[in-house]
């Protein structure tokens, strides 16, 4: 019988492609769904702000923030920050290009992750953020 979970947790940020590691509260909530087998979509609310795996240590974290600078510059010239006057065009690109959320199997009750793997949230506004993020478990 197929069954679905749901929760919806909020995580404060810094902005400027703050990385945030939130596997706890993944596998908190797909251990909490009773799910063994399935799914668990993970989606940020929102269109700065993407969600992501990535070995979450320093080093790589700020590689991470350096190659999305090099990619979508928070100085840029952008017609949404021209258009709008909030300067976050770069942060609304960053998002596009990441994406919003991931799929992740799930597989005896826990998400299928690698040793190194962890779920991230990367808030790339240009200012500290209350984030939603949505985590859905779907399976039997």
């Amino acid at each position: 019988m197929k069954v679905e979970h749901g929760e919806t947790i909020e995580i404060p940020t810094k902005g400027f492609s703050d990385v945030i590691d939130i596997s706890r509260e993944v596998e908190r909530v797909v251990g909490m769904s009773g799910i063994s087998e399935g799914t668990v979509c993970v989606t940020c609310i929102g269109s700065t702000a993407s969600v992501t795996t990535l070995e979450y240590e320093p080093a790589l974290v700020l590689d991470l923030q350096e190659l999305l600078e090099g990619i979508a510059s928070a100085d840029m010239r952008s017609r949404h920050s021209e258009t709008w006057g909030d300067d976050n065009g770069f942060s609304h690109l960053r998002a596009a290009l990441m994406g919003p959320g991931i799929t992740i199997p799930v597989s005896e009750g826990r998400p299928i992750l690698g040793t190194w793997q962890q779920v991230v949230v990367v808030d790339h506004d240009n200012r500290p953020r209350s984030r939603k993020v949505r985590i859905q478990v779907s399976g039997e």
